[in-house]
């Protein structure tokens, strides 16, 4: 299998063979599992996987900044999840997900 005999969109997932897709899982799994954690203990909130390592100033903000930070990057990984729903629905709905495009006149083929 090439990567150019691969599909766009949800039908690459049926495309792709089974030991890609189980690579791509164990791949994911040994993030979630090795790298994305708190291995000091020493994390501020849920999610805090800095591990005394990278702080780009986080530790320079004020309290009140910091919940700011981390509510504007919560809401930013939503709209990103409801994007991309979007381009999900869409493209099983009429199989055109850049429906906007295609209302502007500037289809995009894929």
């Amino acid at each position: 299998t090439t990567f150019a005999s691969i599909p766009s969109g949800l039908a690459a997932l049926s495309a792709m063979p089974k030991n890609g897709f189980w690579q791509m899982v164990l791949f994911v799994g040994l993030l979630e599992c090795g790298v994305m954690r708190d291995l000091t203990g020493d994390a501020e909130f849920v999610g805090d996987f800095r591990n005394n390592y990278i702080d780009f100033g986080w530790d320079t903000f004020s309290e009140e900044e910091k919940l700011s930070k981390r509510a504007i990057e919560l809401n930013n990984g939503r709209a990103a999840q409801m994007g991309i729903l979007a381009l999900m629905v869409h493209e099983k709905l009429n199989g055109d997900a850049y429906v906007i495009n295609t209302l502007l006149g500037s289809p995009v083929a894929y």
